[in-house]
């Protein structure tokens, strides 16, 4: 191998490292809790599976973030892995404030009071964390507490702080639990103050993501963008769909944002439950669509917090997102804070590469693919005939360039069956793109001739040993090179 290959074999990137975490394509978003905050615990999860961790802003310091990201950046510099990380913003999350005694215990046609003055909770009154609360919800609109377990319904805007309930579904309320208003139009700005100072940290700390809770309209991610643009940050905003209002937004949301998580949590709060999976699975097709990565979030393996095994019924969920085409699956609660972290990897992993292997259908012919009106219709023209040119030939690799990440979401999006390789000389991309379905992404610069690029990228591949002699592969590309077209070439070449 010529000193230029060997030059940009970007070390960080070798992926034989263990079946689990290389040989799926659906990816794992772990989030990191204390269950699994040191660098053995990290490194586990790691080589079971993980693809992206996740940080949740909703709880710890600045001082134990930075920490774990030490910790993640070491096992990339260190070890045969490259991960992502994923900072995620708590938003305007409403709760109910403390409460006399612990616990108040309302029956249905009860009435009480909501407050937005600080007050230890009573029967009578309880404080809710919305200053806009009064001049915001309607007579007759609900108001769900602790995720659903309670409904109340509104009788009467008393003032400009009070607002009047009467109890439809009864429950033992607890401190500081959930405040989900669905029948609501909220004012709340997307952006807390707690937000802006969370966003000025995962800036300085250069995470590769940041999702946006509680998204409502296509305003919430611009002005997101905004605020990392003026901060000359490459990081990639995925916006969080859990609400209603951004359920009747969602194509908008959808393009102008990087990624999207599904999150099940408040949205299954949010709407009628027996919706959620219809609505997943149109979110997925959506995202696949229009090409941005998906994230399915939210209970996927819950029971295994404090059990060794997971339900039949969680097993399934993991499945059907599998097959549904969503980029990754995402673990809370039983990775951050539950007593078998490794061991929920390990399962999800299993499930996956179970499915993968089994079944091969993403509705190519259906949804995936060339969009006319798009403004890149060419270029996702040749990365479609690429895909399709692969299957046609049964090729050993897809093999992709890009500057902007467009060109590997592109051909993710397909969901091509050959294995999926992208170079980049943007490092940043190199982790982003850990959460794409079926991408490995390898740093490289070199901007010599076309057929030396091609060259050079087939040699890396075959000295880790991802392709060999005798397999036919396809490459994507662009010339002239030095122009930084978007792509339009593809090559097939048989590996002599």
């Amino acid at each position: 191998m010529n000193k230029k290959v060997e030059k940009y074999l970007y070390q960080e990137m070798d992926r034989q490292a263990g079946i689990l975490h290389s040989q799926k394509r659906t990816k794992i978003v772990a989030t990191v809790g204390p269950a699994c905050d040191n660098y053995d615990s990290l490194l586990d999860l790691v080589k079971a599976g993980v693809n992206v961790f996740r940080l949740n802003f909703s709880h710890g310091t600045f001082e134990d973030k930075s920490r774990v990201i030490n910790l993640i950046r070491k096992i990339n510099q260190t070890e045969p892995y490259n991960i992502a990380i994923l900072g995620d913003l708590q938003g305007p999350k409403l709760r109910v404030g403390e409460i006399e005694n612990g616990k108040i215990e309302f029956k249905s046609g009860d009435e009480f009071i909501f407050t937005t003055e600080k007050i230890i909770g009573t029967k009578n009154k309880v404080y809710v964390s919305y200053p806009k609360l009064s001049s915001d919800v309607k007579p007759n609109e609900r108001i769900f507490l602790d995720d659903g377990k309670m409904e109340v319904c509104v009788k009467e805007i008393l003032n400009d702080k009070e607002v009047l309930v009467s109890v439809t579904l009864g429950g033992v309320l607890l401190p500081k639990k959930g405040v989900n208003l669905p029948d609501t139009a909220l004012t709340m700005p997307s952006l807390t103050e707690k937000d802006l100072a969370d966003l000025e940290f995962i800036i300085e700390n250069q995470l590769d993501w940041v999702a946006l809770s509680f998204v409502r309209k296509v305003v919430d991610i611009t002005n997101l963008k905004k605020l990392i643009a003026e901060k000359n940050s490459k990081i990639k905003v995925i916006a969080k769909i859990e609400m209603p209002e951004a359920l009747n937004n969602l194509r908008d949301i959808i393009n102008e944002s990087d990624g999207i998580m599904v999150a099940r949590g408040d949205l299954g709060v949010e709407i009628p439950v027996e919706q959620l999976p219809v609505i997943q699975k149109d979110i997925i097709r959506k995202c696949m669509h229009r090409a941005k990565p998906v994230i399915v979030a939210t209970q996927m393996m819950e029971s295994m917090i404090d059990r060794t095994k997971p339900n039949r019924s969680e097993v399934s969920d993991v499945a059907n997102a599998v097959l549904e085409g969503a980029d990754a699956v995402m673990l809370s609660g039983e990775t951050a804070t539950g007593n078998y972290p490794t061991l929920v990897v390990e399962t999800m992993s299993k499930i996956i590469l179970n499915v993968e292997s089994s079944v091969y259908d993403y509705n190519r012919d259906d949804i995936l693919t060339p969009q006319p009106h798009s403004p890149s219709y060419i270029s996702d023209a040749i990365c479609y005939s690429a895909c399709k040119l692969a299957y046609d030939a049964q090729a050993d690799a897809i093999i992709g360039m890009t500057q902007s990440g467009y060109t590997a979401f592109m051909l993710s999006s397909y969901r091509p069956k050959s294995p999926l390789y992208i170079f980049s000389k943007e490092r940043s991309l190199i982790s982003q793109l850990s959460l794409s379905w079926g991408v490995r992404a390898f740093y490289y610069a070199e901007e010599d001739s076309l057929d030396d690029i091609i060259s050079d990228q087939i040699t890396i591949l075959e000295e880790r040993g991802f392709i060999h002699k005798g397999d036919v592969v396809i490459n994507t590309g662009s010339t002239p090179v030095e122009k930084h077209l978007p792509t339009n070439i593809i090559k097939i070449t048989k590996i002599e």
